[in-house]
């Protein structure tokens, strides 16, 4: 499985951003108030940054400590997988509340402080979920000299040295 790349959560802060941005503009042409992110929403993103935390440390402790009981690998792979959707989430979500921002910083009155507040702790909680996810990712890796080697960059048991392309 391959790490999350910083392209793709480049790419789904700058699309939450977007819609972000574009939720508040089509509730403004309609005459309604802008979207202001509930409080819950922050302290959920964090909870959830932690939980990812938490299931990946036995998969590093069992990878990096000699005598140290065996993890499952099938649970180290779910818990990869869910760190890697928490870090999407975290950069898509955190986007989304930088549109919002960005939309109500523009106009020419300022919302109320209330809302600001929750859109720039929505900002910070995605922050901290996509860097406690990617953490939790790297908690899930094989350490570099493990025996352990990519089936990919292995050459075939019957190829010969010489028979390269032939």
């Amino acid at each position: 499985m391959n790490r999350t790349s910083p392209l793709a959560l480049l790419v789904a802060a700058v699309l939450g951003g977007g819609a972000g941005f574009l939720i508040d503009h089509v509730l403004t042409l309609s005459g309604r108030p802008t979207f202001a992110p509930a409080v819950g929403l922050p302290i959920l993103l964090v909870l959830l940054g932690a939980v990812c935390l938490v299931t990946a440390w036995p998969v590093r402790r069992s990878t990096r400590r000699a005598g140290a009981p065996r993890v499952d690998p099938f649970r180290a792979v779910r818990i990869a997988i869910l760190a890697k959707a928490s870090s999407l989430v975290g950069a898509a979500v955190g986007g989304a509340a930088a549109g919002l921002l960005l939309y109500v910083s523009t106009r020419p009155v300022s919302p109320a402080l209330g809302s600001m507040a929750t859109t720039i702790a929505t900002i910070a909680a995605g922050a901290a979920l996509v860097v406690a996810a990617l953490v939790a990712e790297q908690f899930c890796s094989l350490p570099p000299g493990s025996g352990t080697e990519d089936p990919d960059e292995r050459e075939p048991d019957d190829a010969q040295p010489g028979d390269a392309g032939h």
